[in-house]
């Protein structure tokens, strides 16, 4: 026996494995979704890692001995932690051909983590796509039969393989682990992000939870962040240890600055976005350089289109390449100004804006300038100071973009905010630590009245709605239309729904106007309810349900949208009682 075949009886036989935890955590919030149990080699041993040791296992036919005693030492180690009411999650790595071997499946029933506490709800298999299925409709029954005990089955090191999409599209995983390969430098590798983002969509569409493995960098977080990954974990957030820790108060800070980050920038509308978020630190020229000098630089920096003269840091002029050209050819041209500073030739009338200025301000100036003019770079300030600059390119392609976006999450009914940014909204409500109130505000009997008036006029109440709440909230409130019947309304301060009732009253005043008069005499019309039987429907109010954190602390958007809920769902009940 060759020693590194007595290395691996010696740790399998002596148990020489300990566990090491490593968090996987929302990257929305911070919020410890689980941990990664992690085998390690206790003794001395020429077997270089774990991976070699279970390439080894497999080799010599006693990977479920191995896999029985990482497994054995994991929920030993995690009893230790995972004491009810514990809800976190326990990964376990799992070869897919050990999966539904019989023995694994006698050694892995209800009973087994009975006895360290621990439900099978709260246990995630991840199967690695690295290692080969031999019977693959075996494995697709097994991965079926635990699903059904309630046990999470995740994809673990998607990416790194070839066969990831049918593994995934076959067994329908609670979660996908992207591959730390893909994972690293995502913040500088566009291709990189780009399949990140593909996986994204997948995950929205096929309710499957990403999960980034080895995440290294606060760079590569925000990035991640960004394109919108759930869950992650990485030695950036913490590395695999024995015991179980708090994360710490700078990562928790940090991804959430991130979201915050990112709401920003999806929910800014053209007309509260700054020019200085597009603004470029751009090289300067005193008044004094010579017009030569300025010309090499020219020469020498083909992508430079045009410089700004700075005195003292307040901006002067600028000089264009193209106009500098042109007073510089001819006959005479450069033996006129071959001695003279630029401060002789530069523009003196040109584009300077403050840094707070608008996009929509800055782009509707610029394009009203004079046409020898029109596509000068802009000169961005800050107190009246140099900032930048701004090219007319990146000026039109952001304009694009901030309209772009702001048409896609809105309703496209009432033209206001949708679902995302409403839920980005809540979110900033709940971390920010501010003051806030949020309404739920709910059409009662819309159904009946679209059934007997048609959806046409339908959508005209919904209109109707959304216009009253335009007009007559006007002190910064927002506002969205989270769809159908339901909206909601945010504001900085703390108000009650007595705030809301002179919007109540204009409301179901203005919407008998939709009726016809013989319906508002009788003050209710007749159609088929929900299960099919004839019934009389009071004509259209408005339910106003809203809460504050001015005695309510609310710890995540959810809780606050329950309490929401709960509350519109007992004003509902109330009202029918009445009727």
């Amino acid at each position: 026996m060759d020693m590194v075949t007595q290395d691996l009886s010696n740790i399998i036989s002596n148990k020489e494995i300990m566990t090491v935890f490593q968090p996987i955590i929302s990257l929305r919030d911070g919020e410890v979704l689980g941990h990664e149990a992690l085998s390690r080699i206790t003794c001395q041993t020429q077997i270089k890692n774990i991976e070699e040791l279970f390439v080894l296992a497999g080799k010599y036919n006693c990977l479920w001995e191995l896999e029985q005693l990482c497994r054995t030492k994991a929920f030993e180690a995690a009893f230790r932690f995972m004491v009810p009411p514990y809800d976190k999650k326990l990964f376990i790595n799992v070869n897919p051909n050990v999966l539904h071997d019989e023995t694994f499946q006698k050694g892995l029933t209800k009973e087994y983590l009975n006895q360290y506490q621990i439900s099978p709800g709260n246990i995630i298999f991840e199967i690695t796509e690295r290692n080969i299925i031999k019977d693959l409709n075996g494995f697709i029954a097994t991965v079926a039969h635990y699903k059904s005990q309630d046990y999470k089955i995740a994809i673990d090191d998607a990416g790194a393989g070839y066969s990831g999409l049918n593994l995934i599209s076959d067994i329908n995983p609670n979660y996908i682990k992207l591959d730390m390969k893909l994972i690293r430098n995502v913040n500088s590798d566009g291709l990189k992000a780009a399949l990140v983002k593909g996986m994204v969509e997948l995950s929205k569409i096929s309710n499957i939870r990403l999960i980034a493995e080895g995440i290294e960098s606060g760079e590569e977080l925000e990035t991640l962040i960004g394109l919108g990954v759930q869950y992650g974990q990485g030695y950036f957030i913490q590395h695999p240890d024995s015991v179980v820790k708090e994360i710490k108060a700078e990562i928790t800070q940090k991804i959430r600055n991130a979201n915050l980050k990112k709401y920003d920038s999806i929910t800014s509308s053209i007309f509260n976005t700054p020019i200085k978020n597009l603004c470029t630190v751009t090289s300067t020229i005193p008044p004094f350089e010579l017009v030569p000098d300025v010309f090499d630089i020219f020469r020498h920096s083909p992508a430079c289109v045009g410089l700004c003269v700075v005195e003292q840091n307040i901006p002067a002029g600028i000089v264009t390449k193209e106009r500098l050209a042109l007073k510089l050819s001819g006959q005479y041209g450069f033996a006129l100004y071959q001695n003279k500073p630029i401060s002789h030739v530069m523009d003196r009338e040109f584009l300077s804006v403050d840094g707070d200025t608008p996009v929509n301000v800055v782009s509707s100036i610029a394009m009203s300038r004079e046409h020898d003019k029109l596509y000068d770079f802009i000169v961005v300030t800050t107190n009246g100071e140099f900032l930048g600059t701004v090219t007319i390119r990146d000026l039109l392609k952001k304009t694009t973009e901030i309209e772009v976006a702001a048409a896609k999450h809105q309703n496209p009914l009432s033209g206001l905010p949708g679902n995302l940014i409403i839920e980005q909204r809540l979110h900033r409500c709940v971390f920010d630590g501010g003051n806030y109130s949020v309404a739920y505000l709910d059409i009662d009997n819309f159904k009946a009245y679209n059934d007997v008036y048609g959806f046409e006029n339908g959508d005209m109440v919904l209109k109707l709605l959304s216009n009253i709440l335009m007009e007559n909230l006007c002190r910064g409130e927002f506002i969205g239309h989270i769809g159908g019947d339901d909206f909601v309304v945010i504001a900085s301060e703390h108000v009650e729904s007595d705030f809301f009732q002179g919007i109540i009253a204009l409301f179901e005043e203005e919407v008998l106007k939709f009726y016809s008069p013989e319906d508002v005499e009788k003050g209710y019309i007749t159609t088929a309810n929900r299960r099919n039987r004839i019934e009389k429907f009071p004509l259209i109010t408005l339910t106003v349900a809203s809460v504050n954190n001015k005695e309510l602390f609310f710890k995540d958007v959810f809780e606050l949208t329950e309490t929401l809920a709960a509350m519109k769902k007992d004003k509902k009940m109330k009202l029918k009682v009445l009727e």
